[in-house]
């Protein structure tokens, strides 16, 4: 069984650690360097802790300013096969922007992932947002991304149920005696993830998704997306789980951590990094509320406007529980250095989590 769908009840998952910087925009020293012996370590680690998946993002062009950061990046589909011989329990997704990866291409590399790691493939899919990256690829953005999207997944789909070859008359694939050997372990594929929060990116996960990964402002205003993912799943007859995404500052103390996270988030920004994040983000991707842009440079800086876990163990277990509360099923970490920061979260965190009977391990 694929660790996703295991029994914790609020589950964890290591985002970014393929890339510099991880989420991170600073001209921290310490930053995340991605060199691949550090991140085995660190998938290895969270295997054996009992974290469920390991989350790469997928980047082809850094974001400029001092350190470029995410111009160094594992491609995610190799990536996660390669932690594969590495680790034994944990989930391995790969995140696939649409127009880039061909669908009958992603169906063998996503089954060959799903062989190799024993049925722990998983794919993040993800119809691209940042025009910097279509144009390295030599295409333009398509007005209905989305539409695009559910083709892709429509195709990968069929090619995994193996019921013979089929031509397919699409948009925007036109394709002629299509099919693909092996079907994957997992059926009817491996578990699928939609990093959306606009609505159209809703309605796309309602279709394609086992769980949607999502962003917010403040914990109690998730409840509202959650609610609102339920019925648009329902109305698809299907079921979505929602997930969140944070960045994780633990220290001893609530001072320590606030001030280590004021100096690698504000002291040390890359503010050139930032600025530009932040505008194609706002432009483009519609990941995030219009005013966390206005409101939240920080956090674009600390972690890719993802919500902030910063304080002492207690503080940021009694988030996670508010976050269960919520609906959330659970949500990813990622830290300034996760090799020197994910031990200490774990050895602190988790036992906290288990005692307030979020999880078993």
């Amino acid at each position: 069984m694929n660790p996703m769908q295991g029994p914790n009840r609020f589950k964890l998952g290591v985002f970014a650690a393929n890339a510099d910087g991880g989420l991170t925009l600073t001209r921290a020293p310490e930053r995340w360097q991605a060199k691949w012996s550090d991140i085995v370590q660190v998938a290895q680690f969270a295997d054996r802790v009992g974290f469920e998946f390991f989350l790469p993002i997928a980047r082809w062009k850094g974001f400029g300013g001092e350190t470029n950061s995410r111009e160094w990046s594992f491609e995610t589909l190799t990536f996660a096969a390669a932690l594969a011989g590495a680790t034994e329990r944990i989930a391995l997704f790969s995140t696939v922007h649409v127009p880039m990866v061909h669908p009958v291409f992603a169906a063998k590399a996503l089954a060959t992932l799903d062989h190799v790691s024993n049925g722990r493939a998983g794919v993040n899919l993800v119809c691209g947002w940042n025009p910097d990256e279509f144009q390295a690829f030599g295409l333009e953005p398509v007005a209905e991304r989305y539409a695009q999207g559910l083709e892709w997944y429509d195709i990968v789909c069929r090619i995994h149920a193996d019921t013979g070859p089929f031509d397919y008359d699409g948009t925007y694939y036109k394709l002629r005696g299509v099919s693909g050997k092996p079907a994957p372990m997992q059926r009817p594929r491996p578990v699928t993830l939609n990093a959306a929060f606009s609505p159209p990116g809703r309605d796309f996960a309602a279709r394609a998704a086992d769980f949607l990964f999502t962003t917010f402002t403040d914990i109690d205003s998730g409840r509202a997306t959650i609610a609102d993912m339920a019925a648009r799943a329902a109305a698809a007859g299907r079921k979505v789980g929602v997930y969140t995404t944070c960045h994780v500052v633990c220290r001893d103390t609530q001072t320590e951590a606030e001030d280590a996270y004021e100096r690698y988030a504000v002291t040390l920004e890359d503010r050139g990094a930032v600025d530009r994040h932040m505008a194609g983000k706002a432009a483009h991707s519609g990941s995030h509320d219009a005013h966390a842009y206005r409101l939240y440079r920080k956090r674009f800086a600390g972690g890719a406007g993802t919500y902030p876990l910063v304080g002492t163990a207690q503080h940021i277990a009694d988030e996670m529980v508010r976050m269960a509360e919520a609906g959330f099923a659970g949500t990813t970490v990622s830290f300034l250095n996760f090799a020197a920061e994910l031990p200490a979260f774990a050895a602190a965190v988790l036992p906290l989590l288990r005692e307030a009977g979020l999880r078993t391990r």
